[in-house]
């Protein structure tokens, strides 16, 4: 077993003696475990804490998230725990001691920003964790060596990685959440996060996916389907909307698989959840594949009709050559993307219908291309993401004869160009309509608000207006935004039912430590001094047993009479 004193340890895993609970006995006890605030007694202004060796706990952390929406919630969490318990959360890289560098496998691209981080992380000699689908999917890849790694189902246990990389030690945690054997959706939903917009709460209701495309790495990183029960869900939604959230983003690597590994559906969700969401607040669902969108069609028209979800739904095509989605093993054809958008175009007038396209996926003709083409100048789909092939190691695409890139650039800027040829919101100009107010423009110019089709609407940049559903008149469209003038002397509803955190503060902590953690009190003296343990435990958890127990008395000791 590694000493104390040995700079690189392989994984906290690794270190366990006989006194350790058993995994499963350690899963069982985190779910009574409480993130508690680690307080120490405050320094005179300008006098800095002297000590001899380094205490995790009083450093300051960037958290730097690539890719979807899943990986922004993930992100959020990690963020959370780290500040409840104790950890500052900076926006500025250079004043950080630690990287918290949450990494996207999509594409070429988003990997090769975070790669480039690390190593600019290591220049300025800053301690790097990495987290997200790149370690996960390839932990052994030469420029993570040495790196501390938090896997994608261990996100709960970030505070034990930092802990440990801050003292110069190497964590690696990519196991898999098991519980009776039955793989579970990931970590626990109640977690303290700091959501990146205070008015706007992301849920992931399941982790992986059933299928098995072969241009996805994601799959590598995610793993199999596996869904939340309904209830810890509904449950999270209420304590969002307890703490001011307005808005609440459904998300998963494919929403529409949700709960066929738990006997349950989305339909079944998505029917508890409306029920918690107060009047003027709003439901966003996330993405969902063709196959299993179909077998809900008329149950999705009633809950896409309701009055506090969104008429949006995003469903990826990727192509519209059946021979190329064969190649992919997207499991349906075009046909059956058809059937999904004009089914609820016709019943849900008004719908967004957002999509994805691969241009020059391996095998890709100029024939099979041109059906693409013509899916979208006959849909002109308001919202489309448009991307280039890239290979991605080991997928079975990465293998398969490759478009010639020269080939693949054209076919992405043909497609592009017909993508900004129609503007989808000119006729809209003159309309009166209800919108809800929770964004910042890129340009800090205006708040950004959506209608009842998730469609981008600017409006004056008044206070007054955040977190608030109110009436506008559209004055003026834009390719991907309308901007709309208050009506005067409408009414302004706010939708939340209590006073929206403030940004960065910590959620899903008890009022107590909330009002520590804001008065800038929650700092630590005494955390992880367990090498590879950084437990925190209410009343009624489990206490850890171990032989460093002892030693971490001393220390703690030691160092409070330093305080004093």
């Amino acid at each position: 077993m590694p000493s104390a004193c040995d700079s690189l340890l392989d994984d906290i895993e690794d270190m366990v003696t006989s006194h350790d609970p058993t995994p499963h006995e350690r899963q069982f006890a985190r779910r009574n475990i409480v993130p508690r605030p680690r307080k120490h007694q405050l320094q005179p202004a300008g006098e800095e804490l002297q000590t001899d060796s380094v205490i995790p706990g009083t450093q300051k952390i960037w958290v730097r998230t690539w890719g979807c929406s899943h990986n922004s919630s993930d992100g959020e969490y990690m963020a959370g725990q780290l500040a409840a318990s104790g950890y500052k959360i900076t926006e500025n890289p250079s004043d950080a001691d630690l990287w918290l560098l949450n990494s996207c496998t999509v594409k070429n691209p988003a990997e090769d920003h975070f790669r480039n981080s690390i190593k600019k992380a290591q220049e300025q000699n800053k301690k790097v964790v990495v987290a997200g689908c790149v370690p996960q999917a390839q932990p052994r890849t030469e420029y993570l060596k040495d790196l501390s790694i938090i896997g994608v189902q261990q996100i709960d246990r970030v505070v034990e990685v930092v802990d440990e990389a801050i003292k110069g030690h190497s964590v690696r945690l990519l196991g898999q959440k098991k519980e009776k054997g039955k793989r579970l959706g990931g970590a626990r939903l109640d977690l303290p996060k700091i959501r990146k917009n205070p008015l706007i709460e992301i849920i992931s209701i399941n982790t992986g996916c059933l299928n098995a495309c072969t241009y996805c790495k994601t799959k590598h990183a995610r793993g199999d389907l596996a869904s939340y029960p309904i209830e810890e869900l509904v449950e999270r939604a209420r304590q969002s909307f307890q703490e001011g959230v307005c808005e609440i983003w459904l998300t998963s690597e494919d929403t529409g698989a949700y709960g066929r590994d738990i006997g349950t559906d989305l339909p079944s969700l998505l029917w508890e959840l409306v029920k918690e969401i107060p009047e003027g607040a709003m439901l966003r669902l996330g993405m969902t594949n063709p196959p299993y969108i179909l077998e809900h069609l008329e149950e999705m028209v009633r809950i896409l009709q309701h009055p506090r979800v969104y008429a949006f739904l995003h469903v990826p095509v990727q192509s519209a050559s059946d021979s190329v989605l064969m190649d992919m093993k997207r499991e349906y054809c075009c046909a059956d993307f058809r059937r999904v958008t004009d089914f609820l175009q016709e019943r849900v007038p008004g719908i967004t219908i957002a999509t994805d396209i691969i241009c020059g996926f391996p095998g890709e003709t100029d024939e099979d291309f041109e059906q693409t083409m013509e899916l979208v100048r006959q849909y002109r789909f308001p919202s489309l993401f448009i991307n280039q092939f890239y290979p991605r190691p080991g997928t079975p695409a990465a293998k398969m004869e490759q478009v010639p890139a020269h080939m693949k650039k054209q076919r992405t800027k043909e497609l592009s160009a017909l993508f900004h040829s129609y503007k989808p919101y000119d006729h809209k100009i003159g309309e009166r309509q209800r919108v809800l107010v929770t964004e910042d423009s890129f340009d800090s110019q205006y708040y950004v608000a959506h209608n009842k089709f998730y469609e981008q609407v600017l409006v004056p940049k008044k206070p007054e207006l955040k977190g608030k559903m109110v009436e506008v008149d559209i004055y003026e469209a834009g390719k991907h935004y309308m901007k709309g003038r208050p009506v005067e002397d409408a009414q302004v509803f706010t939708p939340s039912i209590a006073q929206p955190l403030q940004k960065g503060q910590v959620s899903g902590l008890p009022q107590e430590l909330k009002a520590s953690h804001q008065n800038g009190a929650c700092a630590s003296v005494a955390s992880s001094v367990l090498v590879g343990r950084s437990w925190r435990f209410d009343g009624d958890g489990l206490k850890l047993l171990s032989l460093g127990l002892a030693l971490a008395a001393v220390i703690v000791a030691l160092v409070i009479e330093k305080l004093h």
